[in-house]
């Protein structure tokens, strides 16, 4: 649960820098927006979800 949060504030974090510098305009961070709505509804989303709790493990256990 707190790793799906982290990953929601920071993407958001992300998309708000993005506009503010004009690298992204309103109308693509609702476009990417509404795709991730839909993404959730299909069956695609366990397969998203597996992915990136794997990819969150990998990273954690990299020791530096």
């Amino acid at each position: 649960m707190s790793l799906s949060i982290s990953v929601v504030l920071l993407l958001a974090i992300v998309a708000v820098i993005f506009l503010r510098n004009g690298a992204m305009k309103f109308s693509h961070g609702l476009v990417c927006l509404l795709l991730g709505f839909l993404l959730a509804g299909t069956d695609a989303a366990p397969t998203i979800h597996d992915g990136i709790n794997s990819t969150a493990g990998l990273v954690s256990s990299l020791s530096p």
